[in-house]
């Protein structure tokens, strides 16, 4: 079954970042060295190699988790930093494995033990950097920020729904009109993220039309597609192809309205220039 796809603007290309990748390496000699252990039967071992395979397998997945946000949170325009600072939290506990590793399970002595967790939380904070923690809520004027990401959540929300209801969806036309709104619809968002100073009228749109979009398929959805008759799926298809001109309308709305707030910005630095 089709499914909509994730919009990502081409004049803006997603920003790249570092993986945890070498995290993960460094549990390929711990997992080997617990599994020695438990060859050998050597309990002691077995478990010290256990916890600190746990420790840096913990430290890998949530720096990967604090990387995932971290892209998020940079490929958006209007967006509130992390909440939980998962890459700083990994980073520290990357110390505290290493320590214990060393010191606990190696048998190293503890200066130097330190100095290892030290080189590591360092090396990591080097290579990962912190949590981002400046929330970009850029002053809209007398528009609240808060009101713009609830609103922009909230149709986001209505869209899962629309594209979760999709794939029990067998009519194969309809799924594809719904996939094309959806579509569009995350255009209108990605627009409305990149300038929210239309989000008082945008929102009545997003309400209308992703509400009620959301609201037909999860009907259709609850039915069997069987007992629907020819004539409702036509007038199903015939309201899919509205949307879709409605939603070109709005998109096309917003982007000229953009064109417009240029054109005046250009009309001003004109007339500052010549004074």
């Amino acid at each position: 079954m089709s499914k909509a796809k994730r919009y990502i603007p081409t004049d803006k290309p997603a920003l790249k970042y570092p993986n945890a990748t070498l995290l993960y390496i460094f549990l390929i000699p711990l997992f080997l060295a617990t599994i020695l252990a438990l060859i050998s039967i050597d309990i002691k071992a077995f478990i010290l190699s256990g916890i600190s395979f746990v420790l840096f397998l913990t430290v890998a997945r949530l720096a990967k988790k604090g990387l995932i946000l971290e892209h998020e949170y940079q490929n958006k325009t209007l967006t509130k930093a992390p909440k939980v600072p998962y890459k700083t939290i990994a980073g520290y506990l990357l110390g505290a494995a290493t320590l214990f590793t060393a010191y606990v399970a190696g048998g190293e002595p503890f200066t130097k033990s330190i100095f290892l967790a030290l080189i590591a939380t360092i090396g990591y904070f080097m290579l990962y950097g912190f949590d981002p923690k400046k929330d970009k809520l850029d002053n809209l004027g007398d528009i609240s920020a808060e009101f713009v990401l609830e609103t922009i959540h909230e149709a986001k929300t209505k869209i899962a729904s629309i594209q979760e209801d999709m794939q029990e969806i067998g009519d194969t036309l309809l799924r594809d009109k719904l996939s094309n709104a959806v579509h569009k619809a995350e255009n209108i968002l990605q627009t409305i993220q990149e300038d929210p100073k239309d989000i008082r009228v945008a929102r009545k749109f997003l309400i209308v039309y992703i509400d009620g979009l959301e609201k037909v398929t999860n009907a259709y959805t609850e039915l069997d597609e069987k007992d629907i008759t020819p004539q409702t799926k036509q007038k199903i298809h015939t309201l899919m192809d509205d949307v879709e001109k409605r939603f070109d309308k709005e998109l096309s709305r917003l982007k000229n309205n953009n064109q417009f707030d240029l054109d005046v910005h250009i009309d001003t630095l004109k007339e500052q220039i010549k004074h």
